[in-house]
């Protein structure tokens, strides 16, 4: 079928753009961002996502208020869709909208369901050229798991969040945060039967986008049980909002030291280590504040997962107190902790503030893990 975004020269294979190249189920194509004030007193996430094989599309906007009181909360709005065939159309998905103002450099995300709690207008401005991460590619005996791209942009919020009637404006340089583009292929949508067991159930991963005054930097890594690496990233990006910003510095490897908090799968504190190609190893030394319970904004969630099909148009709306009750319940478990972090070595004295996501299920034999979702005993 054609669309409208036919006209324009960006075919990348034979076919128009509604169709995807391949007609793998779990295609998917992906928008995140995170946001964070500077003393930490408010957390925001957005999600949407476009799954045009299960002619699907979903949208979710979550906050966190007051995230290291005793009173903290975790408010949550959650739409899907039927995918609309033109592209053009895929940006609204019922109270929630996200629009490219100008690519690569602001985009919008506006919300407006206050039967749920929640209401939005914010612009993200990036700081940082964008950082295409390597390629992602995992395969479970002969099944390809993951095959898809990220791009990792840094970046600051203008605008207001309305959280239960109570309208917060976001002052320019007052709330950082990051977002990503992801697509390709990865698990969505309604768990299939996969054949024959192939591999113990194992998904060991961590991310971190830290913003700090001069520069951001970032991290991530995923690891088979014994420690084995099949993905990492690590990046400076140096803060700049002119119209061209330089290019992200790729370290030449990373490495990384954490500490479980007892009976759980959450971090207790963490470091990284960036050797870049010159200069001396810097170390990011991570001190976590609260959690974000990635289920806010879709993944894992038992009733809101990415891509399943939910009717032509469904809303609803979830909260719960943190810290939550129950860490090692499985769809508590994929978290993204807000985090202060420190710079020592290579970078220089540096303070800023950031999140370190985590989804660690299943065995993981350096760090200490078993079980499926056991809590580490040390």
């Amino acid at each position: 079928m054609l669309s409208s975004f036919d006209d324009f020269p960006i075919h990348q294979t034979s076919h128009p753009i509604a169709q995807t190249a391949g007609t793998d189920l779990n295609h998917y194509d992906r928008y995140f961002f995170n946001g964070y004030t500077r003393d930490a007193r408010l957390f925001f996430a957005a999600a949407m996502g476009l799954y045009p094989n299960r002619h699907v599309a979903d949208a979710h906007f979550s906050v966190v208020v007051n995230g290291t009181t005793v009173d903290a909360e975790q408010i949550n709005v959650h739409a899907s869709r039927r995918a609309p065939l033109d592209r053009s159309e895929a940006n609204i998905v019922g109270p929630i909208q996200v629009e490219v103002l100008e690519p690569l450099h602001a985009l919008r995300i506006a919300v407006d369901a206050p039967e749920h709690g929640l209401r939005a207008d914010l612009t993200f401005v990036r700081r940082s050229a964008p950082i295409q991460e390597p390629h992602f590619f995992h395969q479970v005996g002969q099944r390809v798991l993951m095959d898809s791209t990220r791009m990792t942009q840094f970046g600051g919020w203008e605008g207001w969040i309305e959280v239960d009637g109570e309208v917060i404006d976001l002052e320019p340089g007052e709330t950082l945060g990051s977002r990503d583009r992801s697509w390709g292929v990865r698990p969505v949508g309604e768990p299939a039967p996969t054949g024959a067991p192939v591999a113990d159930p194992q998904f060991y991963w961590l991310w971190a986008p830290l913003n700090f005054d001069a520069f951001s930097t970032h991290f991530d890594i995923n690891e088979m049980f014994d420690g084995k690496r099949w993905h990492e990233t690590g990046f400076v990006a140096l803060a700049n909002t002119d119209a061209v910003a330089e290019p992200a510095d790729a370290m030449r490897s990373v490495d990384y030291r954490i500490g479980w908090q007892p009976g759980t799968r959450r971090a207790e504190w963490f470091e990284i280590d960036f050797e870049p190609w010159q200069g001396s190893t810097a170390t990011i030394r991570l001190e976590p504040l609260f959690d974000f319970h990635m289920l806010g904004i879709g993944y894992g969630h038992p009733e809101w997962r990415h891509g399943a099909w939910k009717g032509e148009l469904a809303i609803g709306g979830d909260r719960w107190t943190l810290p939550v009750a129950d860490p090692n319940a499985f769809h508590h478990m994929h978290i993204q902790s807000i985090v202060r972090a420190t710079t020592t070595g290579g970078l220089g004295d540096h303070s800023g503030l950031g999140t370190l996501e985590q989804l660690a299920v299943g065995r993981h034999d350096p760090t200490g893990l078993i079980g499926l979702n056991d809590g580490w005993s040390g």
